[in-house]
């Protein structure tokens, strides 16, 4: 996932309102990018206004500037997991593929690329959910966005709808664990078992250019990941 999805905020006067003094300017963006590192660092009750200008080091005024209250960037957090997290998960169930086996990899594509599907802001918001009753309701909702997108995912390539229904909560529910276990895995042997993943996710053998596919992908976007460390 990308934080560069969020869009800053401009307004008239921004530049005297946002400046840090000197040439360097703090936007919308910058607040929400520095609430959300503290949200999957220290949790919600870490996201502090005076913590993040400290941060910033920018006076409150900064924040106000761009949000009403912390309340208004909790909800711009909240929102921006859907528009990225969840609509990832939801687009990539629906991009087009010859099988249901190569649709199953576009969905894993989530799980191997931080730019589609920021796995610890998921897990972020989830913590987040079990101390607040909006956010889990606001969680369930994309919970069952996700589910339904799979499951049609699976209909479309002639599931009857029961059996495309589990196979999705298999699919979703065994990913989330899978994550969560923090499993000290490398990837190249976790690509060794996408073959046997897929047999078991679908009922049917995939072709070995789409787990070859998959692979270069993966090993790719690791790679990426690395050269950022």
């Amino acid at each position: 996932m990308s934080q560069d999805n969020i869009t800053p905020l401009r307004r008239s006067g921004e530049d005297e309102r946002g400046s840090l003094g000197g040439n360097t300017k703090v936007t919308r963006q910058d607040w929400l990018n520095v609430a959300m590192d503290v949200l999957v660092s220290d949790g919600v009750e870490q996201v502090k206004v005076l913590m993040l200008g400290d941060r910033l080091n920018v006076s409150r005024s900064s924040f106000y500037w761009y949000f009403k209250s912390r309340q208004d960037l909790l909800d711009a957090l909240l929102d921006h997991w859907q528009q990225t997290n969840t609509a990832a998960l939801v687009r990539q169930a629906q991009a087009p593929a010859d099988s249901i086996t190569a649709a199953v990899c576009n969905v894993f594509r989530c799980f191997v690329d931080d730019q589609l599907f920021n796995t610890r802001l998921d897990f972020a918001v989830r913590e987040w959910a079990r101390r607040s009753g909006p956010v889990r309701r606001v969680l369930d909702i994309s919970d069952e966005k996700r589910l339904k997108a799979l499951t049609a995912m699976f209909a479309r390539y002639g599931y009857e709808p029961e059996e495309a229904a589990t196979r999705a909560r298999v699919l979703y529910y065994m990913q989330i664990g899978y994550n969560l276990a923090e499993l000290n895995e490398p990837l190249e042997d976790r690509l060794k078992l996408v073959p046997a993943y897929l047999l078991v996710f679908t009922g049917r053998e995939p072709a070995g250019a789409e787990v070859e596919e998959l692979a270069a992908y993966s090993l790719a976007h690791s790679r990426k990941d690395n050269d950022h460390e």
